[in-house]
């Protein structure tokens, strides 16, 4: 029932397959659009600027004082994590001028050199980490869109720069917070419960929020969720998530600095849809050329 309501139309056909990543580094194009990885601090601070402008002016974060004074969203992971941009060749300026969108790329075995990943400090990974010794987990995290591009086709370029990153980099397994707005669990009862009845991680892929962040996501009972309400109510990205074949994790967690509740996404890639394996190539060619 889930992946039927999560259904789009998709043209599996619609491209020969090429590489994964082009000779001029491009994950992918949709017409103006493109994606690809940061190539200098230049691109790495326009990012932080593209952050900034979402998390703070519009969802209203509250960062240290440093942060809010250099209107920038900047942390210590920045320095280790991989870049991810959607580049509007259309605006007129300079390149970083036409970042319209950033996620941010973290491999396990990056992470595990510095510190850790970013979810560790909401989310006891740990356990799912030693459980699948033989694969390697990346980190997908603040993934922001400028409004005027939160649109179908920059959705797309993002996830089709994380999957041909992904191949690249021979990952087995993607996962990351993902937030709903404000720091009320209840005011998203329906949807919160209807990922942990639905699609909540479980045996081996079983994560749970730290014990002293904890926040009940079963908050109407199973029979009282309807699922198409639910999946109306769900932010954007925990949809596309989930059309992919995503599990969410047990408990959320509500951040008062970026005035957000959030959950933790898990995607093996063995889990995603053949659907979208064919869509965007499984060699990430779809959009390439």
């Amino acid at each position: 029932m889930v992946l039927e309501l999560l259904k789009h139309d998709v043209n599996a056909n619609s491209t020969q397959p090429i590489l994964a990543e082009s000779a001029d580094g491009l994950f992918g194009r949709i017409g103006s659009l493109e994606t690809r990885l940061a190539r200098n601090s230049r691109e790495i601070d326009a990012a932080q600027a593209v952050r900034y402008r979402v998390f703070v002016e519009e969802m209203k974060a509250q960062l240290p004082a440093d942060a809010m004074q250099m209107r920038r969203d900047i942390d210590s992971y920045d320095a280790i994590c991989d870049h991810l941009l959607v580049i509007d060749r259309a605006i007129e300026g300079d390149i970083e001028e036409q970042i319209v969108g950033t996620y941010r790329l973290l491999r396990q075995e990056v992470a595990i050199a510095h510190g850790g990943f970013y979810s560790a400090s909401e989310f006891d990974v740990a356990p799912l980490l030693a459980r699948h010794p033989d694969k390697q987990f990346m980190e997908l995290g603040r993934s922001c869109v400028l409004p005027a591009y939160r649109t179908k086709r920059t959705v797309e370029l993002l996830w089709q720069g994380c999957w041909a990153y992904s191949l690249k980099h021979g990952m087995s397994a993607m996962f990351g917070c993902a937030s709903f707005p404000g720091i009320y669990p209840e005011e998203h009862a329906l949807a919160l419960s209807f990922l942990h009845h639905n699609v909540q991680a479980k045996g081996e892929w079983a994560v749970e929020a730290l014990p002293e962040l904890y926040r009940e996501m079963d908050l109407m009972p199973l029979e009282g969720v309807d699922a198409r309400k639910a999946l109306v109510t769900m932010p954007p990205l925990v949809k596309g998530y989930l059309r992919l074949g995503a599990m969410i994790g047990n408990g959320a967690v509500v951040d008062q600095a970026f005035n957000t509740t959030d959950v933790l996404v898990v995607l093996p890639i063995a889990s995603i849809s053949d659907r979208y394996i064919n869509y965007y190539g499984a060699d990430a060619g779809r959009f390439s050329n």
